[in-house]
Order: structure tokens, then C-alpha cells, then sequence
């Protein structure tokens, strides 16, 4: 082990950070990193949804139409596609830790300022600088954590974190059928910029910076050592030298985003943002319209509500995707998700008049898709290189935004053409096929690990040959 060989010629001896978390246990220090990466996950989630939650009650009281208030719904949306494009660059230069306090600390003070506005204009206006930090909290959330991870866990626990995006989105939803009728609308948004601003501190004195991105970006081998030794509780003392080995290729002094569109991974970025891309169409296309395709497909207003709300369930099963990614190809599972999930997004086109096999079906389908979305971060870390990570992980999350704007269009547009109940979820259904069809071109498209000279200094990084993943 590293560790011990440093302990016996410490002058000498370098220690690979990857090598030490794989051979040592997931520590409470770890876990700490996890609690806080799903706190952040987690608001995130709450506070993506929040506006939804609120709307009734915001129609009820500002007395405006659902079409004035669809800026106000849709803001949100523009800025988590901005704040995701932009944060990962800032985030592979300036470090994962000052980003997440920085988008952390915005979407907390926007969203407590949400709570105050008193005109649609300002709360649009608010919404949109809330998804900026929304947008640029969770890529950065899911790097800082894979980078922490021991290769054999590193989706099933990644997975695990991102979970908490539905859980914090459903828990929003019980708060809010509590809190709005005890103190009104604006209590649930206080509740959302309130808690990010207390996590802030949290992130401020707990949260350590990636030790993958410390050695990489050459920071003094006493912070390194810091870390290890609170994450292992070995000693390291008087060690000079830490090394990271990247199985990827990547040449020395690329930008985050120079190395995403570089000759080596452009294709797979291209496939992993349309993959996304695509199942937010699908994500977004149901959840928003589900209800009404339901109603319009026969069944009362209550029942059509009550199914339609089994869709987004399913994201808990990302933790067993994550477990099938760490022992077998990723590419592969999460495609083969994609394909199953367009199949039962066709199978709810055939049940509409079968009130059992249509709750079966929705119920399948949400698990699936939800699975699949949610294992895409983790399957984007595991692609790049230390230095690209977070901008491949937040462009990916950033692109796929826009699928999100495109499904609603979708739908509109397709009942507009008059088309019937299972026609439109047939096409719905095409954006699985092309997700699982851009993931096999990503997996033929993977840039073959190559070796390189590693870089002298008091942390240099080796380039090794490797199996997909981080080390």
C-alpha cells in the first residue's frame, strides 16, 4: 500500500490518492462528504420544485390567468441550463468546494428573496437567478462526491447521493400541503432559502475540497495530506509526493472545457448530452401532461391525478442501477433502461381503458426512466478526466435542460395535430430508443487509455492504462 510505503521512506515514496481510497474502508469522513452532497442534492431538488407547489395558491392570491404565470414556471428552467453551463468550467479551474458554497449561497438567497417579491416580473425574475444556483449546485455536488468514491462503489454511492433530487422534490410537496394552509405560500419558499443558507456554513468549515482536484491542480502536498489522513486515519507525515493515476487521456494545461470537446471525448459528449437531452424530453413531456392525456383519455379528474402522480416515483431505483454500473459496462445497463423504459411508455398507450394494467404500467415506466436519468451523472464522471470532470458532468446536465423546454412543446404540439391516446405516447415513447441508441455510440466512441509522462511537483498526476472510471 502507499501508505505504508510512504511511512517507511517518506522522502521518496509518492502516494496515489486513488489507491488510497480504494484500499481503505468508506470512512465517516466520507459519509460526512455523502450527508452533505444529499443535503445539497436534496434542496435542490425542494427547491426545483417549490414554484409548482405554490402555484394555486399564487393564482389564488394574485389573481392571474395559468398562462401569465407560465414565465414564472419556466424560469427556473433557463437558468439550471445557465448555471450548469457555466459553473463546470469555473468549477474545473477554481475547485469544486467554492462552487457549491457559491451556488448554495445563491439559490438560498433567491429563493428567500422569491418570498418577498410582490409582483409576477420580480418572482420570474428571482426564479430564473434561483436555477442559476439550482443549475450550478448539483453537477458539482455529483463530481466532488465521485471523486471520493473507491472505484468498486463509485456509482452505486454517487447513485445513492442523487436521490436525493426526487426525495427532496416529493418531501417538498408534503411540506407544502402542511405549511400553505397555516401560513401561506411565501412560508414554503422561506423554508427553501432559509436551509441552503444554514448549509453554507455547513459546506464553509466541513465540506473538503476534491482531493482528486487538489492533486491536479498542484496544491501544496500539506493539504493533501490533511485529508487522507482524516479520511484513513493513517499517518502520512513527512510524505512530499502525491500521485493520481487517470485512465483517461487528457494533454497537460486543457481547460475543463478544452478537454470536453477535445478530439478524444467530443462524440461521447455529444451522445451523453443527447441521451440526457432526451430523457428529459420524455421526464418532462409526462409529467406535465400526463393529467390531461388521462382526463382527456376518459378517467375523472381525481383518478387521472392520482396515476399520473405514480411517474416520477421511481428515482430510489437509481441505487441499483448505480450497483449493476460498478460490476458490469455502464453504457450498457443504463441503455438497456432506456429501451425497457420507451417499451412501457408504449404500454400505457395500449391500457387506457384497463384502470389496473394503466397503473402497473405507469408505475413501470416512471421506475425505469427515473432510474435511468438518475444513473446519468455517474456515468459522465466515470468519462472524463480529473480535469474535465465537472464541466463534462455539468455541460451533460446543462444540454439536457433544454430537453426538459422541448418535451412540453412535444406534447402541446402533438395534440394539436389531433392525435389520439396511444399514438402520442408511441412517439413519446421514440426519445428512449434514441437515448439507448446514442449510449452504444459512446460506448464505440470511448477514448482508449493511453500513457503519458507524469508531472514532477509536490502533486503530479500519472496517466495509466485503465478500465473506464476515475482511477
Amino acid at each position: 500500500m502507499p501508505v505504508s510505503a510512504a511511512s517507511t521512506s517518506p522522502q521518496d515514496e509518492a502516494v496515489d490518492v486513488q489507491t488510497v481510497l480504494n484500499e481503505h474502508r468508506f470512512s465517516g469522513y466520507q459519509w460526512l462528504i455523502f450527508a452533505l452532497c444529499f443535503g445539497i442534492v436534496l434542496l435542490d431538488g425542494f427547491d426545483t420544485a417549490a414554484i409548482g407547489y405554490i402555484a394555486p395558491s399564487l393564482m389564488a392570491e394574485w389573481g392571474v390567468s395559468k398562462p401569465a404565470l407560465a414565465p414564472v414556471l419556466s424560469a427556473a428552467l433557463f437558468g439550471l441550463a445557465g448555471g450548469a453551463l457555466l459553473s463546470g468550467p469555473l468549477a474545473d479551474r477554481l475547485g469544486r468546494k467554492r462552487v457549491l458554497e457559491g451556488a448554495c449561497g445563491l439559490f438560498g438567497l433567491a429563493c428567500l428573496g422569491s418570498a418577498f417579491a410582490q409582483d409576477l416580473h420580480t418572482l420570474t425574475a428571482l426564479r430564473f437567478v434561483t436555477g442559476l444556483g439550482l443549475g450550478a449546485a448539483m453537477p458539482n455536488a455529483v463530481t466532488l462526491m465521485s471523486e471520493y468514491c473507491p472505484d468498486a462503489r463509485r456509482s452505486t454511492i454517487t447513485n445513492a447521493m442523487f436521490c436525493g433530487f426526487p426525495l427532496g422534490a416529493a418531501f417538498g410537496g408534503f411540506l407544502a400541503a402542511w405549511m400553505i394552509p397555516l401560513w401561506g405560500w411565501r412560508s414554503v419558499l422561506l423554508l427553501g432559502g432559509v436551509a441552503p443558507l444554514l448549509l453554507v456554513l455547513g459546506l464553509c468549515f466541513l465540506l473538503p475540497e476534491s482531493v482528486r482536484h487538489m492533486v491536479a491542480r498542484q496544491y501544496p502536498s500539506e493539504q493533501i495530506r490533511q485529508v487522507l489522513q482524516r479520511m484513513t486515519g493513517a499517518s502520512l507525515a513527512g510524505v512530499r509526493r502525491f500521485t493520481m493515476t487517470e485512465s483517461k487521456p487528457v494533454a497537460d494545461g486543457q481547460s475543463g472545457l478544452a478537454v470536453v470537446l477535445s478530439r478524444s471525448y467530443w462524440l461521447g459528449s455529444v451522445m451523453l448530452w443527447l441521451a440526457y437531452f432526451m430523457g428529459l424530453v420524455i421526464f418532462y413531456a409526462l409529467v406535465n401532461w400526463m393529467p390531461l392525456l388521462l382526463k382527456d383519455a376518459g378517467l375523472d379528474t381525481r383518478t387521472s391525478t392520482l396515476v399520473a402522480a405514480l411517474f416520477p416515483l421511481g428515482g430510489v431505483g437509481a441505487v441499483f442501477f448505480g450497483w449493476l454500473m460498478d460490476r458490469f459496462n455502464a453504457n450498457r445497463i443504463i441503455a438497456i433502461g432506456y429501451a425497457l423504459t420507451a417499451a412501457s411508455i408504449w404500454w400505457i398507450g395500449q391500457e387506457v381503458g384497463h384502470l389496473g394494467w394503466l397503473v402497473l404500467a405507469v408505475l413501470v415506466a416512471g421506475t425505469l426512466m427515473n432510474t435511468a436519468q438518475s444513473s446519468m451523472p455517474a456515468l459522465a464522471a466515470t468519462f472524463y478526466p480529473t480535469s474535465g470532470r465537472a464541466t463534462g458532468v455539468a455541460w451533460m446536465l446543462g444540454m439536457g435542460r433544454f430537453g426538459g423546454i422541448a418535451g412540453s412543446f412535444l406534447v402541446a404540439e402533438l395534440t394539436a395535430r389531433q392525435l389520439d391516446f396511444s399514438s402520442i405516447f408511441a412517439v413519446v415513447a421514440v426519445p428512449g430508443l434514441i437515448a439507448m441508441a446514442a449510449l452504444i455510440v459512446k460506448q464505440l466512441a470511448a477514448p482508449r487509455p493511453q500513457s503519458a509522462p507524469s508531472v514532477q511537483g509536490p502533486a503530479d498526476v500519472s496517466h495509466a492504462p485503465a478500465s473506464e472510471g476515475l482511477s
